[in-house]
């Protein structure tokens, strides 16, 4: 990884903070039912945090938690299941500071008008009265997300409260209020993380070659922008989860519950090409499960993809069977490759993940490989599965994780990791 920064990208280690107030926005998106599960997130953005505090800057911190937008209504739910508090209790501990959560006034659309509450915890901030102040779930205001004059007063809300704008959340690619308006407010600088994600990320760009990319996600229209952008730069791409199905369905012209016609009609663009170029490497076997919700003793089992009959109808297919990898042309091209990415949960997750396990253990085995690892939802079953490789990857130079497997997916799909709008307010900002 040695791609160097944007000379037009502002860095926060150049940046006047002794005695300021600095906003930060992090993606510490790492809470469930109100509990930490995961605290890699937030590990990484701690050089920033010290970072600022070491150089007498004064830190309100804020972050998305969960998705507590209803999307057919636009109501927002305020609840504990989505707090930040749980957060800053981890950072206390972790920076020996006190941070305080102030609570504001909430309606059925979230938080519309904080009042002065934020304002008077900044100043409590300033007289020294606490050590931070973390913002509430930045979905939990009402203009986080939406457009117009309600998005534009709660930048201008948010500017409002520092001197200085950090961003250090990579993982938050999409251009909300928080990662993207306010950093065209204020000067604004990119945190540590963010430096190191956008250098990391010319592994997948430019990779050494072969080139294995491994992809999975429960929508195969989500992600065909991706795999269309994966099957270029890769020289083998293997599918999982709902891709696969979706890509077998078509492929085979089998019928299987839960594919769409509308996703088969995008798996066939990608088969098409496929047909000239050969990059696509087929797990021979499945898992049919009778039921969705569970793994059923009697009512799931392994399906050989010479099985598939053409026009068949099959279950659910809820995972890439553990034998597949013992193919010899699977095996060949995970051992053999200079750099393998994964963004890939091969199954139905938690009752199906025997495929996810056989994966990792055999990309663990191929020890010259760059093994780059995207999203939570990647790094969290890897690590349950196996996390004595999960754990050694952390100090290993052949492994690198990112903390947004989106932003890495749409980082593929431009081809440039400035096309990133919230980096792109960044540039600006130092303009």
């Amino acid at each position: 990884m040695t791609q160097k920064l944007s000379e037009s990208l502002p860095l926060v280690q150049n940046a006047d903070l002794e005695g300021r107030v600095v906003l930060v926005r992090v993606d510490h998106n790492v809470v469930k039912k109100g509990k930490i599960a995961d605290p890699f997130r937030i590990e990484s953005t701690i050089g920033t945090l010290f970072h600022i505090v070491e150089r007498g800057g004064r830190l309100v911190l804020m972050t998305h938690v969960g998705r507590p937008r209803d999307k057919k209504t636009g109501n927002i739910t305020v609840s504990d299941a989505t707090s930040v508090a749980p957060i800053a209790e981890y950072l206390e501990k972790k920076l020996n500071i006190s941070f305080l959560t102030p609570e504001c006034p909430a309606t059925e659309r979230g938080i519309v008008d904080p009042g002065n509450t934020l304002k008077d915890a900044v100043e409590r901030l300033k007289k020294r009265e606490v050590g931070g102040v973390y913002l509430p779930n930045t979905r939990w205001f009402a203009g986080e997300e939406n457009k117009g004059e309600e998005r534009e007063k709660f930048a201008a809300m948010l500017a409002s409260l520092a001197d200085v704008y950090v961003n250090d959340a990579f993982g938050s690619w999409q251009p909300h209020a928080s990662t993207y308006d306010v950093a065209r407010l204020l000067p604004s600088y990119a945190g540590f993380l963010m430096q190191k994600e956008l250098i990391g990320l010319d592994a997948v760009l430019n990779p050494k070659r072969p080139f294995v990319a491994v992809v999975a996600g429960a929508k195969y229209d989500t992600k065909i922008g991706p795999v269309r952008a994966l099957f270029d730069r890769a020289d083998t791409l293997i599918l999982g989860g709902v891709i696969y199905n979706t890509y077998l369905a078509a492929r085979y012209n089998a019928e299987i519950t839960g594919v769409s016609d509308d996703e088969e009609a995008m798996a066939r663009e990608v088969i098409s090409l496929d047909e000239k170029k050969g990059k696509i490497l087929e797990p021979r076997a499945v898992t049919e499960s009778d039921v969705a919700d569970g793994r059923v003793e009697g009512k799931y089992r392994t399906v050989d993809l010479n099985d598939i009959h053409n026009g068949g109808s099959y279950k659910y297919f809820l995972d890439v069977a553990p034998t597949a990898f013992e193919d010899p042309k699977l095996k060949s091209a995970i051992g053999d490759a200079k750099t393998i990415f994964v963004n890939a949960v091969m199954g139905f997750a938690p009752h199906f993940t025997d495929g996810s396990e056989a994966l990792y253990d055999l990309i663990d085995q191929n020890e010259d490989a760059m093994k780059l690892y995207g999203g939570g939802d990647t790094l969290a079953t890897f690590k349950e599965l196996l996390p004595g490789a999960y754990l050694d990857g952390i100090d290993e130079d052949t492994y690198y994780y990112f903390t947004g497997g989106g932003a890495v997916l749409k980082v593929i799909e431009e081809g440039d990791p400035y096309a990133l709008e919230p980096v792109r307010a960044l540039m600006e900002s130092g303009k």
